[in-house]
């Protein structure tokens, strides 16, 4: 078992990973997505709703959060770059979870905040001047071709060169800075490595607005769903380090 909750599971069988996702419209998109994206993605060996079976990449995953990567500036330079390609390929007809609308993210951040908040789970000084880091990353974007769960974990190398990127469910029209600062997320020290590939004159104080308005949007459900963001390294120790 790789991983399992109320939502969905994945499982390995030798060189096989099955997922099984109660949400036909997530699978459909990551087949879609997968096809569509101009970087290496995982075979798909059969679609058989809610099943999907994909062969395994070679290679090692870039690093986990709450770890130091392993992985050398070359290997997080060619991510980089690869990153770049798939965020000027053509994009997707529908929206994915990077493209969310200012007033969406505005609506769902004061709920979170409210929650995170209200049920002791984090001092309000914290959440508060986390929010108001977040804000810069309220602002118009060119919509791009994103990933939507581009996490450290999910980009495979082997040596200097990426082999896949799994996991493209959450894929479609977004803001490419969100796939930058979810790869670096706890890992802020390779920004530089990574950029260095990608290529482009990024804003980097809107990525690190996006370190903390990621995790304030995602803390509740990682708790609702068996996770630990209090692990060394992990979510709320990236929230403390923006302090």
């Amino acid at each position: 078992m790789v991983v399992a909750h109320s939502e969905r599971a994945t499982l390995r069988i030798g060189d096989v990973f099955l997922k099984v996702d109660a949400d036909r419209a997530r699978l459909d998109i990551e087949v879609e997505a997968m096809a569509l994206a101009p970087v290496p993605t995982p075979e798909v060996l059969w679609y058989k709703p809610p099943a999907l079976a994909l062969a395994a990449i070679p290679g090692t995953a870039l690093g986990r959060l709450g770890e130091p990567s392993t992985a050398s500036p070359a290997a997080w330079a060619a991510a980089g770059a690869a990153i770049r390609r798939l965020h000027d390929a053509p994009s997707p007809p529908w929206t994915g979870r990077a493209g969310l609308s200012i007033e969406e993210l505005v609506a769902e951040l004061d709920y979170e905040c409210e929650w995170l908040v209200t049920n002791d789970v984090l001092p309000a000084d914290l959440v508060t001047r986390n929010r108001r880091i977040a804000e810069a990353a309220l602002r118009p974007w060119t919509p791009a071709f994103t990933h939507g769960d581009l996490r450290i974990a999910h980009v495979f190398v082997d040596g200097d060169e990426v082999t896949g990127i799994i996991d493209w469910s959450e894929a479609g029209r977004g803001d490419a800075l969100f796939d930058l600062a979810t790869l670096t997320l706890g890992h802020r020290e390779r920004l530089g490595d990574l950029l260095a590939g990608y290529g482009a004159d990024v804003d980097r104080d809107v990525i690190r607005a996006w370190w903390s308005l990621r995790v304030l949007l995602v803390l509740r459900w990682l708790i609702e769903h068996g996770f630990d963001p209090f692990a060394p390294g992990c979510e709320v120790d990236v929230l403390r380090s923006q302090l």
